[in-house]
């Protein structure tokens, strides 16, 4: 019987491919072709039109690397055709490769009026004319060459398609056709029939009589339909087949929620313009198949997506407005891009949901519940708390499925944060976010659940990504025929509000998992593209310190309060928090764009806070003249200088520096540090306890260069076999003392190595328990990855890491396979490693990759290695990635966490000197576990004042909230200011507000002002 079946699915295949497909065109006839070239960048409709088009063939090739051509095309449709017009189609093929359909050319239709029709894709090259016979018709299709960077990702070669710039000026496709034809409706639903079919039985059981059924009947469509005369026998095959598709499913068959879906990347092997270009396409689609199909439901994720429509394709953007009021065009996961969650600050994951969530409702009145992540690359412990205050009931990603050893235990449970935050949780089994709907991602979404037993239902997100052009009417059928077919799940288009308010109720409870989703992959991501990942960092405390600012001098001294600049620079940067963005995973042209956007973000920042402070200047000078202050924006105080406020710096200081050997001494009352004559650290003292940092016979500061040549994805991935391979850097050019006063000591060290250089200066403040250390690099190596090491003598089985509004414990030790495959690890401003009594923390400026392990120590016992990833050098996507000079900054400080959170904050936030007098804070925390984080004027004009704070020790903490300016009550919010239940609250007057908050809880206060 086995053979047997092989036989039939040979004789369908070649039926289908060589009689069914052919007859779904009854009839075509050709169309007049002609054609612009835009001379640059993509320009709207109504400029393309002006232009003198010239005649243009089938077969003539077009399309340079990342340009655009306009094709007009007009037609008659035959007057002896006998067709209806909804089967009267115009069919593209611009010159479409076999491989993927989101990676190569795209066009978008428009009507004469310049109304947008849809779009052309591979495997979704219609257009329906609705035109009778005898009907002329004129369209215009605006053809994109998008190049195929990612040459379906399997050499990874290096490119020079990644720029326009650099690209080959040469001609990437041939237009193969475009004709006017009359579809045989019929035949195209017999193909989706056998299809569904086919798909079914392939998935059964070779001795299960379901599956010999679907056989028979697919054997029998063969028999029926004519070969040489389909049309007019299609009817009988579908008959064939009917009652194999009628046997409906079985009670208990796994449950699948349908949801219609594009995962559109907001910039990745493309930039950002064409990203927009693809979502007006894609979406053109969905619109159009909502005409042709009234169950089918499509959502769409991303804030920023649907903002750009508004801007650039208005009357899509309201087509679309009519759809989201139906429910069909469904907004999720609130979020203004499907950002990265291990890298960006807490202020700006919470900002990803403020901005999607009021964009939704300013323009929809609708308010997704759902977070909607399937391809971020892992998933921060702050995550579920976040989305819980920005009033999000469920989480949905795809990407654990690409753990590289093990298997998530779940598919459907609560992810439970480090703050204690529980989030009901989901991952499609069906392993894509881009599914057809076929017999074979039904079987292995049904096969691969690993909750069966407790629940019974999933949810697969169907549609082609990225350009691909979203679900398409042959999903949609097949859809339509698994809604109840025997030995398949149970499929029904719906929402993914429907399927998380049908799964979640399965569970009483589900099961829990607490602290990060560690993706065991693309650990890489952590640190390609530093630039692009300085900006990000830069332009967070930038704008920190320009709210911070403008707040201050709006209620001191009335000052406008910069609501339109803001909201720019905080858009512009959260779109840089995409998922392939920020990582560093993009193509060149993306990362040269992205540095271009930071810097308009600092120069417009810039301004904002220079007007601020010139405002509380002017002020204080008018009432007690000028003099030299320092302005901090730091939550903790700076060498006198109040926590946001300005003052008066204390001078004066206890720094020395002496020859020692070869080497040099640095100390103040805190450390005592040596450099040796390679100028590497060889002790670091505690002296307020006597306690050395480092273990015996190890250094400091030792900068070492390890090959990169990842098996995979090279942006992406850092494999652990690096570590084999590691080279120390001591060989020294020069060491130099720069600095040599009570108040600072600074030694220069120069390293020459390959083609790069590498200056260090050492410093070390009066009265600092930490030394700190600027990296400047001259990078000009290829794939290698340059890390900076500071071994700890502490005996440990974990190490902290700060994460937004808290940090996270991870094991140093590779006990399991889980602690094994976590070897390459994100933090933000600061890590630390401590025993019972003692810690040190390594901050910094810039960096995000690190790697913490425990080594055996001579005389005994353990002691943990802490490293910065510093660069990278990958070839792909961005041959050129993180060449030329970088700036980097460290921090070494001995002490509790407590160090490690300030000495984070001070590099990240340094005071800024001018010409006032001192600005008292407009608040304080009388407790410094409890940080005040972010200080603004409400969203909505009242001029209500906003604070975020949130407890940074990891225990229940205590703290009051002291403030200096007029407000008439507070109430607790939830991320979008709107009043919550009160939770850390306790007491409150006009001058203090008390609060009791747990572990890592974040809290948003709102002053009435108004």
């Amino acid at each position: 019987m086995y053979q047997e079946n092989q036989l039939v699915e040979l004789r369908v295949d070649r039926f289908v491919r060589e009689r069914l497909d052919p007859a779904v065109e009854r009839a075509s006839a050709p169309v007049t072709i002609e054609a612009w070239e835009v001379p640059d960048e993509p320009v709207p409709f109504a400029q393309a039109v002006t232009n003198a088009f010239e005649p243009f063939a089938v077969g003539r090739p077009w399309g340079r690397p990342w340009g655009t051509v306009w094709f007009r095309v007009t037609g008659t449709v035959p007057a002896e055709w006998d067709a209806e017009p909804d089967d009267v189609e115009l069919l593209v093929d611009l010159g479409f490769s076999s491989g993927q359909v989101g990676f190569q050319a795209e066009g978008l239709v428009y009507a004469t009026d310049g109304s947008i029709l849809k779009a052309i894709e591979p495997r979704n090259g219609y257009v329906r004319l609705q035109a009778a016979p005898g009907d002329t018709f004129e369209l215009f299709v605006e053809a994109a060459a998008n190049p195929d960077v990612g040459s379906e990702f399997v050499d990874f070669v290096p490119t020079k398609l990644g720029r326009k710039s650099t690209a080959p000026d040469r001609l990437l496709y041939a237009l193969r056709r475009i004709e006017v034809v009359h579809r045989d409706r019929e035949v195209w639903e017999l193909i989706q029939d056998v299809w569904t079919a086919r798909g079914l039985a392939a998935e059964l059981p070779a001795s299960s009589p379901r599956r010999a059924a679907l056989f028979a009947a697919l054997d029998a469509v063969v028999d029926t339909v004519d070969p040489f005369d389909v049309a007019a026998t299609v009817g009988a095959g579908r008959a064939a087949l009917a009652p194999a598709l009628a046997s409906p499913a079985a009670a208990t068959a796994h449950r699948v929620f349908a949801v219609g879906h594009a995962h559109i990347d907001s910039a990745w092997l493309w930039p950002v313009r064409e990203t927009i270009r693809k979502c007006a396409r894609t979406f053109s689609n969905v619109l159009d198949l909502m005409d042709q199909d009234q169950d089918f439901v499509f959502a769409c994720s991303s804030a920023q997506q649907f903002a750009w429509m508004k801007r650039f394709y208005p009357e899509l953007f309201e087509r679309i407005r009519l759809r989201v009021a139906e429910g069909r065009f469904v907004p999720v996961g609130g979020m203004w891009v499907e950002s990265d969650t291990n890298m960006p600050g807490g202020e700006a994951l919470a900002r990803q949901f403020v901005e999607g969530k009021l964009f939704f409702l300013e323009e929809f009145g609708f308010e997704p519940k759902e977070v909607w992540l399937p391809d971020s690359f892992g998933y921060t412990g702050a995550l579920p708390q976040i989305a819980r205050a920005a009033g999000a009931d469920y989480f949905l990603t795809q990407k654990i499925s690409w753990n590289e050893v093990n298997r998530f235990p779940h598919h459907s449970f609560d992810w439970e944060g480090i703050d204690g935050t529980r989030i009901f949780t989901h991952f499609p089994p069906v392993d894509t976010y881009n599914s057809q709907l076929s017999g074979a991602e039904l079987a292995h979404a049904e096969q691969n659940f690993a909750d069966k037993g407790r629940a019974n239902t999933s949810l697969v997100p169907f549609g082609f990504g990225d350009g691909g052009g979203g679900p398409t009417r042959e999903m949609v059928a097949a859809a339509r025929r698994t809604a109840s077919l025997e030995g398949s799940p149970i499929v029904r288009v719906a929402t993914p509000a429907e399927f998380f308010a049908v799964a979640s109720a399965e569970f009483d409870p589900a099961p829990v998992w607490a602290g990060e989703l560690y993706l065991e992959f693309h650990r890489g991501t952590y640190t390609s593209q530093a630039r692009t990942k300085q900006g990000n960092r830069r332009s967070e405390h930038l704008l920190h310190t320009a709210e911070l600012w403008a707040t201050t001098a709006a209620v001191r001294t009335g000052a406008a309060y910069p609501v339109a600049a803001l909201r720019e620079a905080w858009q512009t940067v959260l779109l840089q928090q995409f998922h392939d963005i920020l990582p560093g995973s993009s193509i060149g042209w993306v990362h040269d764009q992205a540095e271009e956007n930071y810097a308009l973000v600092a120069a417009s920042l810039e301004e904002v806070i220079a007007s601020s402070l010139g405002a509380l200047a002017a002020a204080a000078v008018g009432a007690e003249g000028g003099t030299s202050v320092e302005f901090n924006a730091s939550p903790f105080a700076v060498r006198g200088v109040p926590a946001y406020g300005a003052g008066v710096p204390v001078g004066g200081g206890d720094a020395r520096i002496v020859a020692d050997g070869g080497g040099h001494v640095l100390s103040n009352s805190f450390v005592r540090v040596r450099i040796d004559e390679a100028g590497l650290i060889t002790s670091l003292l505690d002296t307020t306890n006597g306690r050395e940092a480092l273990p015996p016979g190890t250094r400091a500061n030792l900068l070492q260069l390890f090959r990169d040549t990842p098996t995979q994805w090279d942006a992406w991935d850092v494999d652990v076999e690096y570590r084999r391979s590691g080279e120390d850097l001591t060989a020294l050019d020069s060491l130099d003392v720069v600095a040599d006063t009570p108040e600072l000591v600074s030694l220069r060290i120069v390293r020459r190595f390959g083609a790069s250089t590498v200056t260090q200066t050492l410093s070390l403040a009066a009265g600092s328990p930490a030394l700190d250390i600027e990296t400047l690099v001259d990078w000009h190596e290829r794939q290698r990855m340059l890390k900076l090491a500071v071994p700890v003598d502490v005996h440990t089985a974990s190490a902290r890491s700060e994460i937004q509004f808290g940090h996270i414990d991870r094991p140093t030790h590779t006990n399991t396979s889980w602690d094994t495959a976590r070897f390459e690890t994100p933090a933000h401003r600061w890590v630390h490693v401590a025993d019972a009594t003692f810690g040190v923390g390594v901050a910094n400026d810039s960096t995000y990759g690190h790697d913490i392990t425990r080594h055996a120590r001579d005389g005994g016992g353990t002691y943990s290695l802490v490293r910065q990833t510093l660069l990278r050098a990958p070839l792909f996507p961005d041959p050129e990635a993180d060449q030329g000079e970088h700036i980097l900054r460290t921090a070494i400080v001995v002490g509790g966490v407590d160090r490690a959170i300030e000495a984070g904050y001070r590099l990240n936030l340094p005071s800024r000197p001018a010409v006032g007098a001192p600005v008292q804070p407009l608040l304080a925390s009388s407790n410094p576990a409890v940080v005040v984080e972010t200080v603004k004027l409400a969203e909505d004009g009242t001029g209500d004042m906003v604070v975020r704070l949130y407890e940074a020790s990891g225990a229940r903490s205590t703290a009051t909230i002291v403030t200096t300016f007029d407000h008439h009550g507070v109430q607790e919010t939830d991320l979008l200011e709107r009043e919550s239940a009160p939770d850390a609250v306790t007491d409150a007057s006009e001058t203090t507000v008390v609060l009791t908050l747990r572990p890592f809880q974040l809290v948003t206060l709102r002053f009435a002002r108004g």
